[in-house]
């Protein structure tokens, strides 16, 4: 029997390198906003996995995220650098995982650049909090699931599909190399 990917009549892989990758991996971050960030992955140990709210991502595939010094996922890193991004940006496309080093720091500037008065609830002392870190992901490898051309074609093409018995859908999917 063939894959479901092998049904397709249409190419549905594309894998993406360099500035190509890293403006996916911007593209479909940012409609996602948030993921569920993933720690403790190489330690054999279940995962740890809380929602984070992203405050920048860039197309060189690099993500920074506002932490308490004193959070489980900031003691996590420390002992574990490797961390998961899990991404879903629209219920039937824009998924992505990211694979990547976090790296943790303090930088003032950085935490004013990325700074958000709604943060105020996590942070009570505000941008000054002494408690505020960045953390900082360099993706490593990805690997995204989307359309080619927007949920309404894509519904379309599965609708027709149904009735012709034919595996037609718009998804694309592939590896990110940065």
């Amino acid at each position: 029997m063939d894959s479901i990917n092998q049904q397709q009549p249409e190419e549905n892989h594309k894998d993406l390198t360099g500035t190509e990758a890293g403006k996916k991996i911007k593209e479909l971050a940012e409609k996602a906003d948030t993921c569920y960030f993933c720690t403790k992955i190489t330690t054999g140990e279940p995962l740890r996995t809380r929602p984070m709210s992203i405050r920048k991502v860039d197309e060189s595939g690099s993500f920074w995220f506002l932490s308490a010094n004193d959070s489980h996922k900031n003691a996590d890193i420390a002992t574990d650098k490797q961390v998961q991004l899990l991404f879903q940006g629209s219920e039937n496309s824009d998924f992505l995982s990211i694979y990547g080093d976090a790296t943790i720091s303090t930088d003032k500037a950085l935490i004013k650049d990325l700074w958000n008065p709604i943060l105020k609830t996590w942070f009570t002392e505000g941008e000054d909090d002494p408690r505020i870190t960045v953390v900082r992901i360099d993706t490593q490898q990805g690997y995204y699931w989307d359309n080619k051309h927007g949920n309404t074609v894509a519904f379309a093409k599965m609708a027709v599909g149904a009735v012709l018995g034919k595996t037609l859908d718009d998804s694309i999917e592939g590896t990110l190399t940065v």
